[in-house]
């Protein structure tokens, strides 16, 4: 993860690039595992007023529709996109006069595609799409100071680079940075094998209680969910982020949960899971994952997570390699649950095992780090009880 794609998620939750008078609209962040879409259709014309956060166009892609948004109130001076495009998050679609100065007004039966068909424009108004090639510098590779990474320290009350409204969501929540002393990149994963029987057997002995009292079903996600906040909590450096030279650090655990839909994986957040208990926890991912398959969830629901849970075993695999989410640092890997020959007091017998996987970035977190974190969720999925006690 470089420090130019940390910053640009920001940049692009924005909304905006601001140059004196004018300023440009482009396509906002649109979720995890989503990197482009088609702009689909404009729903004003040039000459038009606007206001703050007012929809101007729309992006559609496989799994959601986006709008693309006014960044200030004034008066749309042209579009620097047309219908049909291919876009990215970042992409400009319109420039914004703040004072309406220099704007070309266009009848209101007149749609922008035939205004520019009847009356194309002149070379000096013509807007290249091309991009500046991005500078490649080399860095120096240096040696990885040796033992564990440092503790976070004490967090003082600051925000950096979070947009206004999960400023606002956050509350009293906030990240704490400190310098980076690392230069090399390297994604490793371990395996573990996991018994499940305690965990299923939880399931079993309640399941029919906490439909009563609570109105969901008790799932294995939950437990995974509540073992892999323990774990953050117990290696914090997994739940922390690189930007640029430092080491961002977060007092809040969102889980990102992979989803699949008939139109492809969505990856909506669970905010604030280490307030959360099992039936709260539940009720949100029923709740997201309703959304995701029928199409309704937003970009909100689907961005910023600090942590990720995919599990492939739905879907039958015993192994694999999950990729990581940039800007996270960190992605947890579940697999099919699989009966395996144990030795139980001596005897063989049959135990349901499956093998959870870490994949990390070695720039930030030791090995060390990496597997005290599995072996926490080994611990609390194999004896729940631990949650209760704290230990």
């Amino acid at each position: 993860m470089s420090e130019t794609s940390v910053t640009t998620f920001y940049q692009v939750a924005q909304s905006s690039c601001r140059q004196g008078d004018l300023v440009e609209a482009v396509v906002p962040f649109m979720g995890e595992s989503i990197t482009d879409g088609t702009l689909a259709k404009f729903l004003k014309n040039p000459g038009d007023n606007v206001q703050v956060d007012e929809p101007i166009a729309q992006v559609e892609t496989d799994k959601v529709t986006i709008d693309v948004a006014s960044p200030e109130a004034g008066v749309i001076q042209k579009f620097v996109a047309k219908e049909g495009d291919t876009v990215e998050p970042g992409t400009k679609i319109a420039v914004i006069s703040k004072s309406g100065e220099g704007v070309t007004h266009v009848a209101p039966s007149e749609k922008p595609s035939e205004k520019a068909a009847s009356q194309p424009s002149p070379p000096s108004e013509k807007v290249s799409e091309e991009k500046p090639k991005p500078k490649v510098e080399t860095a120096p590779v240096m040696e990885k100071p040796k033992g564990p990474s440092p503790p976070p320290p004490k967090r003082s009350a600051t925000e950096p680079q979070l947009p206004p409204k999960e400023r606002e969501r956050r509350g009293c929540s906030f990240d704490t940075r400190v310098k980076n002393q690392f230069s090399w990149l390297g994604f490793v994963q371990f395996r573990i094998e996991l018994l499940r029987t305690n965990l299923m057997k939880l399931r079993s002995d309640y399941k029919d209680a906490f439909v009563e009292k609570h109105g969901v079903k008790l799932g294995l996600m939950s437990g995974f969910v509540k073992a892999a906040v323990s774990g953050l909590q117990n290696q914090p450096i997994i739940n922390a982020v690189i930007d640029g030279d430092d080491i961002i650090y977060r007092d809040y655990i969102d889980i990102s949960i992979a989803v699949g839909t008939p139109k492809g994986l969505v990856v909506p957040v669970i905010r604030n899971a280490e307030k959360m208990n099992f039936a709260e926890i539940e009720k949100e991912i029923n709740t997201l994952a309703k959304k995701a398959n029928d199409g309704s969830i937003s970009i909100d629901e689907m961005a910023g997570g600090s942590f990720t849970i995919s599990n492939g075993g739905v879907y039958g695999s015993l192994l694999s390699t999950p990729i990581i989410n940039p800007p996270q640092s960190a992605i947890l890997g579940m697999h099919s649950i699989v009966s395996r020959p144990m030795v139980v007091g001596g005897d063989i017998v049959p135990r349901p095992m499956m093998y959870i996987a870490l994949t990390y970035d070695h720039r930030l977190i030791d090995g060390r780090e990496a597997v005290f974190f599995l072996r926490r969720i080994k611990d609390v999925v194999e004896d729940p009880r631990r949650l209760l006690l704290d230990i």
